[in-house]
């Protein structure tokens, strides 16, 4: 009996020993970062949208100083570049109406503007009051080349900045004056192009 039960107990541990050990728990995987949302591009129509600025001086007979021109593209080219992100673009060469219409058309996403400038005095080929001088403009779509808007801008009109312009001039004939009133016309020119194509790009943020 005791030799029976010597021999059941060493059968137990040695099936003891046999047994395997349990296999080692899979490693638990490292959550990764969620990857940082990258800024969207912006719209087509802010870093494509262009201006070409043009001017047509053929009108010799007008007797304008060549300034008096100059003065009238700067002024709509800075009303164009403070009020929009558009690109502008200033032709320096005078430009016809033809000439403008077939560069719209060679562009995708950039407005032709072509000014000129008008006298609107009844009694003279020259004015010698410069509130008598209008700044014409018509603006061709790109692509078609279509009139996407026209008007006209007054040195006359009163507009904002430290420069007072009064309803008229008589007799002036300060040519200093004279370009200055110009390009505040240019610059409403292109503040009347801005809200007829409904373009409102700030160049800055606004503060909050």
């Amino acid at each position: 009996m005791v030799l029976l039960a010597l021999l059941t107990l060493t059968a137990h541990a040695q099936s003891g020993r046999r047994q395997n050990n349990p296999a080692p728990a899979a490693p638990v995987p490292t959550p990764t970062p969620e990857p940082t949302p990258t800024a969207k591009p912006k719209s087509q129509q802010e870093t494509d949208l262009g201006f070409i600025v043009a001017m047509d001086r053929r009108d010799t007979f007008a007797g304008f100083p060549i300034s008096f021109y100059d003065a009238a593209l700067l002024g709509c080219a800075d009303s164009l570049k403070h009020g929009s992100s558009a690109r502008i673009d200033v032709a320096r060469q005078e430009m016809s109406r033809g000439d403008a219409i077939k560069k719209a058309k060679d562009e995708k996403t950039t407005y032709v503007i072509l000014l000129k400038l008008a006298n609107q005095s009844m009694t003279s080929t020259t004015s010698s009051n410069y509130t008598d001088i209008a700044v014409e403009y018509v603006v061709f779509a790109p692509t078609t080349g279509k009139v996407a808007t026209s008007g006209r801008a007054y040195p006359g009109s009163a507009r904002k900045g430290p420069v007072v312009v009064g309803p008229s001039i008589p007799g002036s004939n300060n040519s200093i004056l004279g370009e200055q009133l110009l390009k505040r016309a240019g610059e409403e020119a292109g503040d009347r192009i801005l809200s007829a194509l409904h373009i409102s790009f700030p160049t800055t943020p606004p503060s909050h």
